[in-house]
């Protein structure tokens, strides 16, 4: 027994070696390259959604191409035998006067503020519908009650409140005299508050779906392993919203940028409110030219799809990790 040779293993071909080390090295990095379940459910989806982008590419495929023909033209209504080839000059034109930066700058601030307060106030929301075990319809429904109502319904009442003659805002705080419209940051306050009211129950419904997400489990057992509410927030829920809150913020934002119909119920623009669509809107109805307000508008559209880049990009999330496969 102790003389028996041991038997030496053959030798594994080198070819074979390296295709199992390649299985091991796939193995162990997890998500080294997409799956054939995620190629498949990759060309699934975009099978689903093709009708639908077919649809809406046919829809908005003319009225951008109309835009973006117009936008190269001085061209106004009132002026039709005035109408001149002029290429880039409206965009050069735009794009050094200050009035463009301006109405720039006032867009982002509200969009900014608006953001911001709603992603705070929509996740506090949330976990209230989230949590509450008594009275959970009655709850969703009177918080999800502002978004319902017509925008510039809401406006016109935000309006009044807020008006120096008929609002009740300045009789609750003592301020008789106060002209809330009648000064740039006091008007971008009413306008921002506005906003909030009306748009932070949407964010608090998408929020609300991404808290339905987080498995239980994970909560449990960070509380065994002794983590306090706030190492909960950041280690295990926010993590796991991930993609609700992209798409809370990336919906949001693109809304907010292209803030029209309250500024126009409650300023119409004046006093440095007036935003990019409200330039467009002056440019294209007020002083009918269609040229410099198509290349706005264009613009605006440019604007609004680096955005979305960013957000996408700066948010991006592989769906097959969060699911875990």
């Amino acid at each position: 027994m102790t003389d028996a040779t041991v038997p030496t293993p053959a030798p594994v071909p080198s070819g074979a070696r390296s295709m199992g080390g390649g299985r091991g090295a796939g193995a162990g990095a997890g998500h080294s390259g997409p799956t054939v379940k995620s190629r498949d459910e990759q060309r699934l989806g975009w099978r689903l959604v093709a009708p639908a982008f077919l649809v809406m590419l046919a829809v908005t495929a003319y009225p951008v191409g109309r835009a973006i023909y117009l936008s190269l033209f001085r061209n106004r209504v009132t002026d039709p035998g005035g109408t001149e080839f002029v290429g880039l000059d409206n965009y050069k034109t735009i794009l050094t006067d200050r009035l463009w930066w301006t109405d720039v700058g006032t867009t982002v601030i509200i969009t900014v503020i608006t953001v911001v307060v709603e992603l705070i106030l929509g996740f506090a929301l949330a976990s209230v519908m989230h949590r509450i075990a008594f009275g959970r319809r009655t709850v969703r429904t009177a918080i999800l009650v502002p978004y319902g109502i017509v925008t510039v319904v809401a406006a016109f009442a935000w309006l009044y409140a807020f008006s120096l003659d008929s609002g009740f805002v300045n009789s609750w705080f003592g301020l008789e005299d106060k002209a809330w419209f009648s000064g740039r940051a006091s008007a971008l306050f009413v306008i921002i508050l506005s906003e909030i009211w009306k748009t932070t129950p949407f964010m608090s419904l998408l929020l609300l779906a991404g808290l339905a997400q987080v498995p239980e489990e994970l909560q449990e057992a960070a509380r065994v392993d002794g983590a306090n509410w706030w190492q909960r927030l950041w280690k295990v829920t926010l993590p796991n919203m991930k993609p609700a809150i992209m798409v809370a913020l990336l919906f949001r934002t693109l809304d907010a940028y292209r803030i029209f119909d309250s500024i126009f119920i409650m300023t119409n623009g004046a006093e440095g409110t007036e935003s990019v669509s409200f330039l467009t809107y002056r440019q294209v109805i007020v002083r009918t030219e269609l040229g410099m307000g198509s290349a706005v508008s264009m613009l605006l559209f440019a604007t609004v799809v680096l955005i979305a880049f960013v957000f996408v990009k700066l948010f991006g999330t592989d769906l097959s990790r969060v699911r875990g496969e």
